[in-house]
């Protein structure tokens, strides 16, 4: 049995978490813990799954490192810079891996992969996630890494930036510059995880979309992290090593 803490777990997608490591038949739950909770529950887990805020993520990655933990973090807010310190901190004496992914849904996650695969084929590429309005971060995990693998699945094949012709604007009407992707953040009361990755060409526009409907459709990929950590080496970015992308 894999023993397993929650952090953030009195929250919707801790709750959720909880919920499925308990439904799970290979896990137990053994720390449930939340703002204002203490640490020391975790220590009889062998992995921890992040679900918190992006202003405590770092500390409670930090803490499970320094315990020698696995975790499994969902939490946004994943800069470049931030994944950095994070290295910094899993040294050759480190006993716990870490894997983060700005999403767990296996069609998200595939949606990820088709928008890398066709970037290179059209001359326009926008992102435009929606997500409800208690997110604290914008743009998306999501959509902050959909345009990283886009920007740099362009730039190896040579393509050009996306043609914009816009010399006046309302500051943001273009939405965030994510290494030349233009990603567009909606924020909308009854929404709970959306992308669109709008491509366009000569003549047609190809649409890849995915939408998250209940919380529940992210919990096969957090169980399979959950599952697949202990064997990592590190530091993973996203599930898709994990199902073999």
């Amino acid at each position: 049995m894999i023993k397993v803490g929650v952090l953030g777990s009195r929250g919707r997608m801790g709750a959720e978490v909880c919920r499925a490591v308990q439904g799970a038949g290979d896990m137990e739950l053994v720390a449930a813990v939340d703002q204002g909770d203490a640490f020391d529950a975790l220590t009889a887990a062998e992995v921890v799954v992040d679900f918190t805020h992006p202003g405590a993520v770092m500390d409670n990655l930090k803490w499970c490192v320094e315990h020698g933990l696995h975790a499994v973090v969902g939490t946004t807010g994943f800069e470049p810079s931030r994944l950095d310190t994070v290295r910094s901190w899993l040294t050759d004496a480190s006993t716990g891996n870490v894997i983060i992914a700005p999403n767990f849904g296996i069609g998200a996650v595939l949606m990820m992969h088709f928008a890398q695969k066709a970037a290179p084929f059209f001359e326009s590429v926008e992102i435009v996630e929606t997500h409800h309005p208690n997110k604290a971060d914008a743009p998306s995990g999501t959509a902050y890494r959909t345009a990283e693998l886009v920007a740099a699945a362009r730039a190896e094949a040579g393509a050009s930036a996306s043609p914009d012709a816009t010399t006046s604007e309302v500051e943001g009407a273009r939405g965030a510059d994510v290494d030349g992707v233009r990603v567009h953040a909606v924020r909308l009361s009854g929404a709970i995880a959306h992308q669109e990755v709008l491509l366009g060409g000569h003549g047609e526009i190809f649409t890849i979309r995915h939408d998250a409907m209940d919380r529940e459709s992210f919990m096969p990929g957090v169980l399979l992290a959950v599952r697949k950590v202990p064997e990592l080496d590190r530091l993973t970015l996203g599930i898709e090593s994990l199902l073999g992308l």
